[in-house]
């Protein structure tokens, strides 16, 4: 293994790792089948409202938890250290297990109330795999780690996609569902748990709760987290409610059948952030991450603004603006991750990681609730630009990163 060295001396030195692509197909393959109790409630949304009577508040809240869940487990796991001094693939068998199970207790819940709770509890044991999963391919790729963790993130939002396509297909007896995406979770942490730590491996930490904390109150790993939360900020309210706005757009435009069509519209938007994701890790690692961040934030607002102008506008017009949206939207999620991982403390990567992510996805519960109230207040046009303000404040953060003495770590010097 090599000595542990500065980010931009090990960009020069170090020679790629033997396995590492094998290691991150299985890797990405173990966390999207892993995260599938996260999509699972979703798809089969229109199926619970009916076989528990939900109101609206009582579905908003299934789809809520899982993130606030999340938050809580990652706050919890960022306190602890747990992604730096337990090995990732421990963390993510313990986590995939532990969702699986919460997500096959909605078989049995009964009623919101319940089902509500067993969402959250799947939500904190997925902190346990996405955050280590991350550090895990870190150890794995040096050069080319943008691209690895995009590729990885795509994987992801595939993942995010399908459960739109599942309605659209004409959903699925939803006990069905949930037991089939509890297995797939078991046999994700299955999969992780058989992939071993890559070459080079991250110091080991010892215990200090207020790690996490210090971290981000470092200039690098704070700005990084700056541009994260801009980007959170638009990146779930428009997946959670794409849906719901294509579907007006539809029906306005005289289609009978709109809410299959915004279920297919919508499994294509956030289905194509996917090579988004791909395309952001080689600019990244080509051009800098700071340089990638703030184009694709740039350009991701634009999109907002501009559908904002035009929501009212034909639906095939709309659907190729959004398509290009739904690129740009996600092309930047993982080179923030990445950079995090080029200038924290390596000891505490895995933290940083944890912290990062548990602020972002805390600022999507508020992004996700304020959408409808935007959309009652003053139509999709104000909910659009409402949104735009995240990204376009992300670009302002990135490029105060891209003049900081950090920049030189990130990209093996390109920023």
């Amino acid at each position: 293994m090599l000595p542990l060295m500065s980010q931009p001396a090990l960009e020069g030195t170090a020679q790629a790792a033997p396995g590492r692509w094998s290691a991150l197909s299985r890797l990405a393959v173990a966390v999207v089948l892993a995260m599938a109790p996260w999509f699972s409630a979703a798809a089969v949304l229109p199926q619970l409202r009916a076989a528990w009577v939900l109101t609206d508040a009582a579905a908003s809240w299934l789809t809520l938890a899982v993130q606030l869940g999340f938050v809580a487990g990652a706050v919890l796991s960022a306190a602890l250290n747990l992604a730096d001094r337990v090995p990732p693939r421990r963390l993510i068998l313990a986590g995939a297990l532990l969702a699986a199970g919460a997500n096959l207790g909605l078989l049995v819940a009964g009623g919101p109330v319940a089902a509500g709770v067993l969402r959250a509890l799947t939500g904190a044991a997925l902190a346990l795999v996405y955050p280590p999963a991350l550090k895990a391919m870190s150890a794995w790729f040096r050069t080319g780690r943008g691209v690895a963790l995009g590729v990885m993130v795509g994987a992801l939002t595939l993942g995010s996609a399908l459960p739109h396509l599942v309605n659209g297909l004409g959903g699925a007896n939803w006990r069905g569902v949930i037991l089939t995406t509890s297995l797939l979770a078991a046999l994700g942490g299955l999969i992780a748990a058989r992939v071993g730590e890559g070459p080079h491996r991250f110091p080991p930490a010892v215990f200090r709760p207020a790690q996490a904390w210090r971290i981000l109150r470092s200039r690098g790993v704070g700005l990084a987290t700056l541009g994260y939360l801009g980007h959170m900020w638009e990146l779930y309210a428009m997946w959670a409610w794409f849906a719901a706005f294509f579907g007006g757009v539809l029906t306005a435009g005289g289609l009978t059948d709109s809410g299959r069509g915004a279920a297919y519209a919508t499994f294509a938007v956030v289905g194509v952030g996917a090579l988004g994701c791909y395309a952001g890790g080689v600019l990244g690692d080509r051009w800098g991450r700071t340089r990638l961040t703030a184009l694709a934030m740039g350009l991701s607002g634009g999109c907002a603004l501009v559908l904002a102008a035009f929501s009212h506008a034909a639906p095939p017009v709309v659907l190729a603006l959004s398509l290009f949206w739904g690129f740009w939207i996600i092309a930047d999620s993982a080179q923030f991750s990445t950079i995090v991982s080029e200038v924290a403390d390596p000891a505490y990567v895995g933290t940083a990681l944890t912290a990062q992510l548990a602020l972002g996805f805390t600022l999507t519960a508020a992004s996700i609730a304020l959408v409808p109230v935007l959309v009652r207040a003053g139509g999709w046009s104000l909910a659009f630009t409402v949104l735009a303000v995240g990204p376009l404040l992300g670009v302002v953060a990135m490029r105060r990163l891209a003049r900081a003495p950090e920049a030189a770590r990130i990209a093996g010097g390109r920023g």
